[in-house]
């Protein structure tokens, strides 16, 4: 098995040991001072290969060969195809499970069964619904029934029976007395406050709760109390869909120093890993992220535009033509009355504007009676394309499947019947993207962040540049192997080299996927 090939730099400086020597005039270069064959060397640089980057610990726990999450992109954008090519690729793969029905989760998590077996370098995302906690624990029931046993949480600001019974579940000791988990939490976070509520161990009442409810025994219960709520903590920064459009630097900084701060108080000893996510589109993007501290990286919008990624080709073209700054934000249709955004897609897409307007009317008027004739003209025309009675009622029938409290709500609230009617908008954009609608083609909504329009620049003009040359595998492995050749570099600036400009220009290349990409010293 053959080795990284780049031309910046030569192979010796990746995937071997490397030397250096001290020159008469003070500097290091990689071969011995002229009339010196017996001189020493004075530092060797042991290699480096993407395997290596961000923690063990990760890849161990995980099963994974890369510290290297493909993360859950929601209605099914990371399906099956997506989470298998990454676990095949030797990520760690997310099923992208908000917003569909129970019934599409279980059978899609038989097929990544079906395709990977006994690996488990795989999980299933839960994310926070205000509106319907209920939703979360019939997700967790089914992942434990599954014996899904690694699960992302996105969205939450607290903790939640849902997550402490998914997360204490199944914990043993092992013969030395030690805990044990059997299922993984990965949850993600913006905030250092949220970060907290997982950092630190299941609230104690709830713990208890929950035993005397018969969802947890005693005994697991009182293993949770000694651990972190989560195994791992993904610090996310500014990336597509929910954001808090953070700097991630900051973030990752905040998030290691509370990590050992919380270790001190409560006397926790299991390690939680802290990975990085958003705005990772490139290799020295990911070597700054793992230079910085984080144990893994999450890259998300970037595999959107791949073949495996369950959209339309339609929207995987309208990405793959996207720059750095083609976003925008836009009302988030499962937080709608929260006014919580999500970044999307700008270039090409007229649902940004429209959502922003959506959002004001329901600010502004108590109900849909009290839309004036000028605006719900304008809806009617332009935004929905359809009488708001006609919505309306498509509304009531898809709530009377899904969740018929909502309905029960609006007849009670008018205003809240008005934000399910604005809301059916916000939910089809997503369904005409994934579908590639072509008479809604001007109203798609796509979850984006400049970490697209950054990718984009770095592989134009190679294979990557088109869908049909983004697999999951061959962006996560040339994003590794990129990665690794930049530590390397920067580890050579550091013992003094002085590198040329253009041997930080990493090029995308084809990879053999299944094969290695380094191979030891034997």
């Amino acid at each position: 098995m053959d080795r990284i090939e780049s031309q910046y730099p030569p192979p010796a400086a990746l995937g071997t040991e490397l030397s250096l020597w001290v020159t008469p005039y003070g500097t290091l270069e990689t071969q011995p001072p002229d009339n010196q064959p017996d001189a020493q060397p004075v530092v060797t640089l042991p290699p480096v290969y993407p395997e290596w980057l961000g923690s063990p610990s990760f890849r161990k726990r995980h099963g994974s060969r890369f510290a290297y999450v493909v993360g859950e992109m929601a209605g099914g954008i990371a399906g099956p195809a997506l989470v298998t090519a990454a676990v095949l690729a030797g990520c760690v793969g997310f099923l992208g499970a908000a917003g569909l029905p129970l019934n599409a989760i279980a059978d899609a998590i038989r097929r990544i069964r079906s395709e990977l077996g006994s690996d488990q370098a795989w999980g299933v995302n839960i994310i926070h619904d205000p509106g319907a906690p209920h939703a979360e624990e019939a997700l967790v029931d089914l992942l434990l029934d599954e014996g899904v046993t690694c699960a992302s949480a996105s969205a939450f600001m607290t903790q939640s029976d849902a997550l402490i019974r998914y997360a204490a579940t199944g914990l043993t000791r092992t013969a030395d007395g030690r805990p044990q988990r059997h299922n993984r939490l990965v949850a993600k976070v913006s905030r250092p406050e949220v970060a907290r509520h997982f950092l630190a161990p299941p609230d104690k009442a709830r713990l208890k709760a929950l035993v005397e409810a018969g969802r947890l025994s005693a005994n697991e219960a009182a293993i949770a109390a000694e651990l972190p709520l989560a195994s791992d903590l993904t610090v996310e920064a500014d990336s597509g869909g929910h954001t808090d459009n953070g700097s991630l630097p900051v973030l990752l900084a905040s998030m290691l120093q509370l990590r050992e701060s919380i270790a001190r108080e409560s006397g926790i000893s299991e390690h939680v890993c802290i990975g990085a996510a958003g705005g990772l589109g490139t290799p020295d993007a990911v070597a700054g992220a793992f230079a910085a501290g984080a144990d893994y990286v999450v890259t998300g919008s970037i595999n959107q535009a791949t073949r495996e990624a369950d959209t339309s080709d339609r929207v995987k073209t309208m990405l793959c033509d996207a720059d750095i700054q083609d976003v925008t934000m836009a009302p988030a249709a499962d937080m709608f009355e929260l006014g919580i955004q999500v970044q999307v897609l700008q270039r090409g897409s007229v649902f940004p504007g429209h959502a922003r307007r959506l959002y004001q009317l329901y600010t502004e008027y108590g109900g849909i009676q009290d839309i004036p004739a000028t605006e719900r003209d304008y809806l009617e025309r332009h935004v929905f394309a359809a009488p708001l009675e006609t919505i309306r009622q498509q509304t009531e029938e898809y709530f009377a499947e899904r969740d018929p409290v909502q309905n029960e709500r609006a007849r009670r609230d008018p205003h809240h019947q008005l934000a399910l009617v604005l809301r059916w908008y916000l939910g089809r954009s997503v369904r005409w993207a994934r579908r590639g609608d072509d008479e809604r083609r001007a109203h798609y909504q796509i979850w984006c962040g400049p970490s697209m329009g950054a990718f984009n620049r770095w592989a134009a003009g190679s294979f990557l540049a088109s869908p049909d040359g983004r697999t999951v595998g061959q962006v996560a492995w040339n994003i590794m192997a990129g990665a690794a050749r930049i530590t390397r570099l920067m580890q050579l600036r550091s013992m003094g080299v002085d590198l040329p400009a253009n041997a930080f220009v990493v090029l995308p290349q084809r990879y053999r996927l299944g094969q290695a990409i380094h191979k030891k010293n034997e």
